[in-house]
């Protein structure tokens, strides 16, 4: 944990870019071409300021999502610097003047997913829960960038959203941030799922700063219908055969075409589930009583909400139902598909002897699992989501399904893993994917750690042993670090981790 944080807090480094300055040139000008190259639709961009980096040595610049997370592990040693930075991303110098934030230094315009309500929360939480000025200038400024998403990743109006590669880079078939060909749509299950997450986390805050103004009651209604009208939207992006949720093409002519591949895409929408408290609703009468004409108007939505105790106060609110939530969870915990000794692949193994072949107007598109480096050279081939096991997102399912589990309790109970005949609720499901993820780090009854591999130096060496590296994503089989290999910052999470759990047993105690 020390570690972790330690190399969190050392990530922070100045970093300095005018797109102007770039674009106009100082004593030479530029090359005329540069006018319409890389950035040129972001002049307003001016970046003055210390952020933490992806990895100060193999990325040393800002990514908008990584930042998101890095800002969850700083608030545990510097909550300043943790709001600082995330109120940074959209300030009027950052953030785009149609509300999309900066992705990162080369394509300020491509799209990350968008955590960072997610994140404003945590750090929110983490820092005691008491500073609303934070928490309500991270609401203005989100309201704006929710609603590039609903203008820019909703092509047809339906709920079911777009983006691109949204940071899984190589993770289908073929490049998802690519114009395909004869005006072919996308329509993503994780693009999908992300808005979902970004409506609850929206509306979480919105009541939160709602019991110290009631004006915040009406934009937490809007935020609840919304999230209902994408979960239900959500349905045709559900498989009942394979149950599982697939992305799917659509074409001009309305024919759609099913993307099946078992990947992290098809797991996201089980992370878009919240739990509650219900004192966040007591004093907002009028809230409740929307909410309430709002369910029994629309037949259908009342199965995405868990009323506890009573029918006015929902307690969990999930974007999976009951009937399809344990489906899923099955393929998430079997250990021939998504599950690892070390927490979820991003990829299923199932494609390891059942690779994904489609054809893409004549052009041949294949998906395997691989589960070290990539061997494809999508996205430069250095970052690899088609196997591996990553950090965020497996701390993101380990939080869903505690709120899962926390509303559930034992009424919902899965084998763990699947084919066992162990059955389990989901928080146990979350104490058991967060004690894998933990044993990359930890020796094990050899005396190895299984991130360092068959590094001789770092597993054998008492003066290297020790020094734990923070890899950016761990083999899917053996949990050997791959990537970039010094202090990845998301990868830190781990550090979040088991600060949590001493903050839990704390406040048990």
């Amino acid at each position: 944990m020390r570690q972790a944080l330690a190399g969190m807090v050392w990530s922070q480094q100045f970093y300095h870019y005018s797109v102007a300055r770039w674009l106009d040139g100082d004593t030479v000008p530029p090359p005329k071409a540069r006018r319409s190259g890389r950035n040129a639709d972001w002049y307003h961009l001016n970046n003055h300021d210390v952020i933490a980096m992806p990895d100060k040595w193999e990325y040393p610049w800002y990514a908008s999502w990584d930042l998101a997370f890095h800002c969850v592990v700083l608030a545990y040693t510097d909550p300043a610097a943790a709001k600082h930075q995330l109120l940074l991303l959209a300030r009027e110098w950052y953030m785009h003047p149609n509300g999309q934030l900066p992705a990162y230094e080369w394509n300020f315009g491509d799209v990350n997913p968008p955590i960072h309500a997610w994140a404003a929360l945590t750090v929110f939480r983490i820092d005691g829960g008491g500073d609303f000025d934070f928490l309500a200038r991270a609401f203005h400024k989100l309201l704006i960038n929710f609603t590039w998403w609903v203008n820019r990743k909703d092509a047809r109006g339906e709920n079911i959203f777009q983006g691109g590669f949204l940071g899984l880079d190589n993770i289908g078939p073929f490049d998802r941030s690519a114009m395909l060909p004869g005006g072919d749509v996308l329509e993503q299950s994780d693009g999908t799922a992300w808005m979902a997450k970004y409506c609850l986390n929206m509306l979480e805050i919105a009541l939160r700063l709602a019991n110290y103004d009631r004006c915040y009651e009406d934009v937490a209604v809007k935020f609840f219908e919304h999230f209902a009208l994408i979960a239900v939207a959500m349905i045709e992006l559900w498989d009942e055969q394979d149950g599982f949720f697939y992305d799917r093409l659509r074409k001009p002519d309305g024919t759609t075409f099913t993307i099946r591949a078992r990947s992290m895409v098809g797991l996201l929408p089980v992370f878009a589930a919240v739990s509650l408290s219900t004192s966040l609703w007591e004093q907002l009468p009028r809230f409740r009583a929307h909410a309430r004409w709002f369910v029994d108007h629309n037949p259908g939505i009342g199965r995405f909400l868990r009323y506890i105790p009573t029918q006015d106060r929902p307690g969990l609110i999930s974007m999976v139902d009951e009937t399809r939530l344990p489906r899923v969870l099955a393929r998430m915990l079997d250990e021939a598909e998504f599950l690892s000794p070390y927490g979820l692949r991003s990829l299923s193994r199932y494609h390891r002897d059942h690779p994904l072949v489609i054809d893409l107007d004549g052009h041949t598109c294949r998906l395997d699992y691989e589960p070290a480096e990539s061997r494809t050279g999508l996205f430069g081939g250095n970052s690899n989501w088609r196997g591996p096991i990553w950090l965020p997102l497996n701390v993101l399912a380990i939080e869903s399904l505690r709120n899962l589990g926390t509303c559930l309790g034992a009424s919902v109970t899965v084998e763990l893993p699947t084919g066992s005949g162990v059955q389990v609720n989901l928080d146990q499901v979350a104490e058991e994917l967060e004690r894998r993820l933990l044993k990359l780090f930890l020796l094990d009854a050899d005396g190895r750690r299984p991130l360092h591999g068959a590094n001789k130096r770092f597993q054998s060496d008492a003066a290297w042993r020790d020094s734990l590296l923070f890899y950016e994503y761990f083999h899917g089989d053996t949990g050997e670090g791959l990537g970039a290999s010094h202090q990845t910052g998301w990868t830190a999470l781990v550090g979040a981790l088991v600060a949590n759990r001493r903050r839990q047993a704390a406040s048990r105690g």
